[in-house]
């Protein structure tokens, strides 16, 4: 019994062993019982993931972002406490419990943000403003996170934040100007989110490019192009374009124009206003606005009828013109009405005689 005492009262840098064995005990005992503890919510709370409340989702969450080795960092400088350290060795494991203990409540925080963001994905479905908004919140959301878990560690450390939050306000002003470009990109990324001209799955023409939006990034915005490859838009130059979006459209407009033959009677020309306007309102999801005789063509005598497709799709505005289109070719055939093609008269007069020709034949 005296050897083992004698052997536990051992001096291992300025601290006997017993000391070091009970602060090696307390920090086993103690990250066992929080790896017991994350094991255990975390088979309780995932058998419990389905049910209709988001405590149990969110307290998942929370377990699932917690890292044994971050834990084990101040777990490990409370163990040591009881120790008589170096000064050097005590503030170095007090930076490291610092830092593991703010690194792991960022974690926590991201997974709060997180959860936050998936739960709204949810509530709003498939809406496409909605993904396009949260995604960069969710980005926004995160910078945030962890400055602020950045700024706090620093400041646990012993740091000047307020000085070093004005030396970065400097350094952000040079850098802001050295990066502009890139800041002008981010800036328009922002302001396409927050005002809206166009969102993820929009199909949009900027200048003679077209196609339907996939991605809006930081810095560039990607689109679909009906033929296939992907056009990459800079935010900033995307936003100083005329843009023409589609999706906020409710019916499309028809414009519809032809002529006939001059020689068609005037008693069948005011029979093509009513025919006209009797074959459009027989289509479904059709508005008709006007139709009228519109003037005297080099070829044809000219009719122009505006009617509106209720409905933006294209597949819907396509078939409804191609049916309007052949009923009328139908109708006119039947009464004998001939569409207008590009003609000319020529009339060909024989030569006039020369007056001593004329002379001779009056003497004979």
């Amino acid at each position: 019994m005296d050897a083992a005492t004698s052997w536990l009262e051992l001096d291992l840098l300025n601290n006997p062993l017993r000391l070091w064995v009970s602060a090696a005990g307390m920090f086993a005992v103690s990250l066992l019982l929080v790896g017991l503890v994350r094991t255990l919510l975390r088979r309780r709370l995932r058998k419990a993931a389905d049910t209709t409340t988001e405590v149990d989702d969110v307290l998942l969450s929370l377990v699932e972002r917690t890292n044994l080795f971050l834990l084990a960092l101040p777990l490990a400088h409370h163990s040591l406490s009881a120790l008589s350290l170096p000064p050097k060795a005590l503030a170095a494991v007090r930076f490291l419990a610092v830092v593991g203990f703010m690194v792991q409540v960022g974690l926590w925080a991201s997974a709060l943000a997180e959860f936050w963001l998936r739960r709204h994905k949810r509530e709003r479905g498939a809406d496409p403003v909605a993904l396009t908004t949260l995604s960069a919140l969710s980005f926004v959301l995160k910078i945030v996170v962890w400055v602020i878990v950045g700024v706090l560690t620093l400041d646990n450390l012993g740091f000047d934040v307020t000085a070093l939050v004005t030396g970065l306000g400097i350094g952000g002003i040079a850098i802001a100007l050295a990066t502009q470009n890139i800041l002008g990109d981010l800036f328009a990324s922002l302001s396409i989110i927050v005002d809206k001209p166009f969102v993820i799955g929009d199909f949009i023409i900027v200048g003679e490019q077209k196609g339907k939006v996939e991605k809006i990034g930081m810095k560039t915005t990607r689109v679909r192009s009906l033929s296939g490859e992907l056009l990459i838009f800079s935010n900033s130059d995307l936003l100083q374009s005329r843009i023409r979006n589609f999706r906020p459209m409710l019916e499309r407009r028809v414009i519809l124009q032809f002529g006939v033959i001059y020689q068609t009677p005037p008693e069948k020309l005011a029979l093509i206003p009513p025919m006209v306007r009797e074959i459009i309102e027989s289509q479904d999801r059709v508005r008709f606005d006007r139709g009228h005789f519109v003037g005297f063509g080099d070829s044809s005598l000219d009719f122009e009828f505006i009617y509106f497709i209720l409905s933006p799709e294209f597949s819907v505005f396509a078939d409804t013109r191609q049916t309007v289109g052949l009923k009328i070719i139908s109708a006119f055939a039947e009464q004998g009405i001939d569409f207008a093609y590009p003609t000319r008269t020529l009339f060909v007069m024989p030569p006039e005689p020369e007056s001593g020709e004329t002379e001779d034949a009056a003497e004979a």
